[in-house]
């Protein structure tokens, strides 16, 4: 297949996710024969064109100022993505396009109106989901494009079944939808490598967003109940680059008021090597985020061999084997999550099993290769004359998208 995969976030930036998903994907389809193309808005970090690999590219598009943008700020230059792709693609017309967040999707439907070409959605993050678990600042404009996409889209690859459920109550057709998740690089990822120094301290590791830090006190109020145990949080700024406010200086500030200060470090951003090392040396991995879409952090410590205890909610729910791999706790329940990790620490044994289990689990069901064959097997449904949405389905949804004047009003709005 001719693949084209559509992302408004330039994956090889320094602003990029660090699962990177696009750019792993788009190797992962390569080595399976697919000729693979990334579309990534320009930011101004990397060269107009480059090669990811044996069979797949990476091509930037113009689309507003080149620079680092927020997604309601890249939406409205979506239309100028969308009649890049358009033409490029009346030239060079790819087999299938899969979007990457909301914001690609819709310059991925701008760019195939009355092509027929299908389109394949992957969110990664909702908005009911991040509204539901308390996030106030999600706009209701971005709620109503997603629905809108996940409707149009010839299917949807959702990260969890708790994502799956969310796009079956937003009318996206059940047939439609493929839980896929994203993938870890088990070539990194290994129980074998570098270990990060460490003291005799039993050692805690979270791994935090680079702007957002849900959870961490419940983090660090469940450090101060396990004696001696020190937590490195990585991600986010590092210790002398701690903001004088903001969520990660009020962690900050929670540790030094329970008196534990000394035993909590910031690593900041790690790439992934060092995040490997990181979580290889760790006793136990934790997280009391309220909402976790992938779970990648947890996964990427499994495939370390280390133990986990996170909430059982989104992609934690899927990854984690509660008893076999890790443990799963409510979120944010620090006195929960304390007891948790004093009951793994006092039973070596359980320790070390549920590690050689994690790894086994993250490699059997998390690794690229897989991903990409799944992935692929849901393009192949949506090709014409095959099982899911056809040639007339797709034009037909074609024509509804381009008569609905939402598209250009959000898109310019935000």
């Amino acid at each position: 297949m001719r693949i084209a995969l559509v992302t408004a976030r330039n994956p090889l930036g320094p602003a990029a996710d660090r699962s990177d998903h696009p750019a792993y994907l788009a190797r992962a389809l390569a080595s399976q024969g697919h000729r693979v193309t990334l579309y990534a808005r320009e930011d101004g970090t990397s060269p107009q064109t480059a090669v990811l690999g044996r069979g797949v590219c990476i091509e930037h598009v113009p689309a507003g100022p080149a620079r680092d943008l927020s997604q309601e700020q890249a939406a409205r230059h979506m239309p100028q993505m969308a009649d890049y792709l358009s033409a490029k693609w009346r030239v060079n017309r790819p087999d299938v396009v899969h979007a990457f967040g909301w914001v690609s999707g819709l310059a991925a439907l701008g760019a195939v109106r009355g092509t027929g070409i299908p389109i394949v959605q992957t969110f990664g993050s909702l908005a009911v989901a991040e509204r539901r678990y308390g996030d106030g600042d999600v706009c209701a404009s971005r709620m109503r494009l997603e629905t809108l996409i996940g409707r149009k889209a010839a299917a949807v690859l959702a990260s969890s079944s708790e994502e799956a459920a969310d796009l079956a109550r937003m009318a996206v057709p059940r047939p439609a939808i493929r839980v896929v998740p994203a993938g870890v690089d088990t070539d990194v990822f290994t129980p074998d490598g570098k270990r990060a120094a460490r003291s005799a301290r039993i050692r805690l590791v979270a791994v935090a967003a680079s702007d957002r830090a849900p959870g961490l006190r419940a983090v660090v109020r469940a450090t101060a109940q396990v004696p001696g145990a020190e937590l490195v949080i990585a991600g986010g700024p590092g210790g002398r680059q701690l903001p004088r406010t903001g969520p990660f200086r009020e962690v900050a500030q929670l540790a030094t008021e329970l008196k534990i200060r000394s035993r909590v470090s910031f690593a900041g951003e790690l790439g992934p090597a060092k995040l490997a090392a990181l979580l290889r040396s760790a006793d136990v991995v934790i997280s009391a985020a309220p909402y976790e879409p992938s779970g990648l952090a947890a996964i990427q410590a499994m495939a370390c061999g280390t133990p986990v205890i996170v909430p059982a909610a989104g992609g934690h729910a899927d990854a984690v084997i509660d008893g076999t791999t890790g443990l799963l706790i409510a979120p944010e329940h620090a006195a929960m999550l304390a007891h948790r990790i004093r009951r793994l620490l006092a039973t070596p044994a359980l320790l070390t099993a549920f590690g050689i289990a994690a790894a086994d689990r993250a490699r059997s069901r998390y690794a690229w290769d897989r991903i990409g064959r799944e992935a692929a097997a849901a393009y192949e449904r949506c090709l014409p004359g095959r099982t899911g949405a056809t040639a007339a389905e797709q034009a037909e949804a074609d024509e509804e998208f381009e008569a609905d004047e939402e598209f250009e009003v959000l898109a310019v709005n935000g």
